[in-house]
């Protein structure tokens, strides 16, 4: 992890200057350091929008950030399974049912920056604590604007908790009912005139047996864990107008899956710095680096021992953006700017003899992908009317791209060297928003989206016994074509309801198609269409509080041409029903109360529409309660009904997800 700590103390060094700030003297102007980028614009509006805030991030029945995600329906992972027990590679994140695939096809933002595996295109879930949070914006539908390539589905923006809403000091520690813990502290505070934060977190335990009883064998595991984080973050003003932020964070996770020595391991450093200007040219600079490793090791299903062994993944992401938005006139919002994101990252593997053990092949792949894009938006405020419209100009380039595989005496097997290619992209979002009356808002909008495949799409093979799946180096961006028309009703301050139809279309989607029944290849669907409604409902009533959300989503593939077998197939791990809803009492200050109720409905493993994951329907709870001073009793309770969670299942092996798991400690601060 000697990468991790340079990158960590890089990270402190930027801070640096929060040391160096003095507090203003007196008379002078009272400078307020928010450590958050630009505010939302008038046209946001015209967008199918949910926020979470601080209050339902920190009271999630399992602690987990995804599990906060999975309150807005629509929002789902490759598959159901949490960070505690799925392959790292499997942690894509999505929006609107647009799934089939283990990456990522929703934009996920910390502070501004894309914080997806440069290699993989998975988010690191683990690495981002819902403690350090202050809120979360989750944006369906297809994105231009910043980073927008990566927008397919929508978007997820993370935002740090500042020191106005988080305590000098906090804490916690739990244990479950299986021996696992969870611990957490964070220390922040003025620093002259800014602010400065740091956070760790460790979370471990034997975890569960994944397999149901009847197909465990004695070489059978349960799904350990053991991962923790480090954060720093700091905040200062150059002058009135201009705001200096920092980040850092480093990171290691650890989990065993299925069989024994079937070990993932994830290892990560990121560092950004971010110049925000809130003058009358409003601008927004910013830089990061990335450095990740990944490593996994494959069990055989029938003889148990080792098959592969994904030694080392290491990729590194880079990027920035600059976003100005001049003082054109007080009616309109324009936002110029221009940003640019590369990953690079190579695969080092070895594959075994299932039978000798010895050496069968080495292989190596990876490549290098950037993407260099321009954007124009404007938002125009016309008295209950906002008109808001963008354009997107990218420029993508995919280089360096091979595999390559060896025998046990360095003979060259197979070797792929795929062509450099660029390409040039223009994608658009338009939307309206019409206060019809102080309680009722219409939108509309369409959109445009791109998505380039990831390293691991174009050029890693991969085995799940006995099924391979073949990578492609010919595969092209997705492209999502959608609109969408809602309706916000506020009757009052405290019920807030809503209503979203919307029609997206990936062309080009990329899926792993069957071949043959153990032959699988990565490939450009002619098209995947998602038609659905969302719902959403708030509702306060004195010490009562309920927020709800419902989506169906009719998807389908378009088959048409080479994938005719599939035309009109439901995609994979994709269901027509996801909901949640979570009721709470908070009777008196530091009292809280909460239960949580989650459906998914029935998913398909494959393209062909086989191994049928069944419909679930989980509780959760949290209660805490105030003991003395700032510390509290917390417990936490995940599937307490004991629903049987069919996770995954080839041909009849089945994985399963969290079973019933009760949690009881303290917590200080908040």
């Amino acid at each position: 992890m000697r990468t991790s700590q340079t990158i960590l103390l890089a990270s402190a060094a930027m801070a640096a200057p929060l040391q160096a700030q003095e507090a203003d003297e007196p008379g002078e102007p009272v400078i307020v350091v928010t450590g958050q980028g630009l505010p939302e614009t008038p046209g946001t509006a015209a967008y199918s929008q949910r926020t979470i805030d601080r209050e339902q991030i920190i009271t999630a029945p399992s602690g987990r950030i995804e599990d906060v995600l999975g309150s807005v329906a629509g929002f789902q992972q490759f598959r159901r399974s949490d960070s505690r027990s799925s392959n790292p590679s499997a942690q894509g994140a999505t929006l609107r049912a647009l799934g089939g695939n283990a990456t990522s096809r929703a934009l996920v933002l910390l502070d501004g920056v894309p914080v997806s595996d440069p290699f993989f295109g998975f988010i690191p879930f683990t690495s981002l604590a819902p403690e350090r949070l202050g809120a979360i914006r989750v944006t369906r539908g297809g994105g231009a604007g910043p980073f927008g390539a990566g927008a397919l589905a929508g978007v997820i923006e993370l935002e740090s908790a500042g020191p106005d809403v988080i305590s000098p000091f906090t804490g916690s520690a739990l244990v479950n009912d299986r021996g696992g813990t969870e611990a957490s502290a964070s220390l922040s505070g003025d620093l002259g005139v800014g602010f400065g934060s740091a956070s760790v977190r460790w979370d471990r335990g034997p975890g569960f047996f994944t397999t149901p009883t009847d197909q465990r064998v004695p070489a059978t595991a349960r799904a350990a864990h053991d991962s923790w984080s480090a954060s720093v973050r700091g905040a200062a003003p150059l002058n009135d107008s201009v705001e200096l932020q920092a980040r850092g964070l480093v990171f290691e996770d650890r989990r065993t899956l299925r069989f024994e020595g079937a070990d993932s391991s994830t290892r990560g450093a990121d560092a950004s710095i971010r110049l925000v200007g809130k003058g009358d040219w409003e601008f927004d600079a910013l830089a990061y680096l990335q450095a990740r490793n990944f490593s996994n090791v494959v069990i055989s299903s029938t003889r148990f021992v080792k098959v592969l062994d994904q030694r080392n993944t290491p990729s590194t992401g880079l990027g920035g953006k600059f976003e100005l938005r001049p003082p054109v006139s007080p009616d309109h919002t324009l936002r110029l700017g221009i940003d640019y994101r590369q990953s690079d990252g190579e695969l080092q593997e070895e594959a075994f003899s299932a039978f000798t053990g010895n050496l069968r092949e080495r292989r190596r792949a990876g490549g290098k992908n950037n993407d260099l894009g321009f954007f124009i938006e404007d938002d125009w405020t016309l008295g209950s009317l906002v008109l808001t419209g963008g354009l997107r100009l990218d420029h993508t380039l995919i280089t360096s791209g091979f595999f390559e595989a060896r025998d046990a005496d360095n003979v060259l097997v197979s070797e792929t060297r795929a062509e450099d290619r660029s390409d040039w992209s223009l994608s658009y979002r338009a939307g309206a928003s019409f206060a019809a009356s102080d309680q009722i808002r219409l939108r509309a909008a369409a959109y445009r989206g791109l998505r380039l495949p990831t390293l691991n799409e174009l050029y890693r093979p991969f085995v799940v016994f006995p099924v391979v799946t073949q990578a492609n180096a010919e595969l092209e961006n997705e492209r999502l074509e959608g609109f969408e028309v809602g309706v916000d009703w506020q009757p009052s301050d405290a019920l807030d309801f809503t209503l979203t139809a919307f029609d997206n279309r990936v062309e080009g989607a990329i899926a792993n198609v069957t071949l043959e029944p153990n032959l699988r290849q990565r490939q450009n669907l002619p098209a995947i269409e998602a038609r659905g409604i969302e719902l959403g409902a708030r509702a306060a009533l004195g010490q009562f509080s309920l927020d709800g959300t419902l989506a169906y989503t009719d998807a389908e593939v378009d088959g048409s041409g080479a994938s005719l077998a599939l035309d009109g197939n439901r995609p994979p791990q994709t269901p027509r029903w996801a909901g949640a809803a979570t009721l709470a009492w908070k009777p008196a200050k530091g009292w809280v109360t909460a239960a949580t109720l989650r459906h998914i409905g029935t998913q398909f493993e494959s393209d062909l529409e086989t191994g049928v994951l069944p419909a679930a329907t989980t509780l959760g709870a949290y209660f805490q309660a105030p003991l003395f001073d700032a510390f509290a009793l917390v417990l936490r309770g995940e599937n307490l009904t004991g629903e049987t969670i069919v996770t995954r299942n080839s041909n009849g092996a089945i994985d399963l997800g969290t079973p019933r798991t009760v949690w009881g400690g303290v917590r200080y601060g908040f």
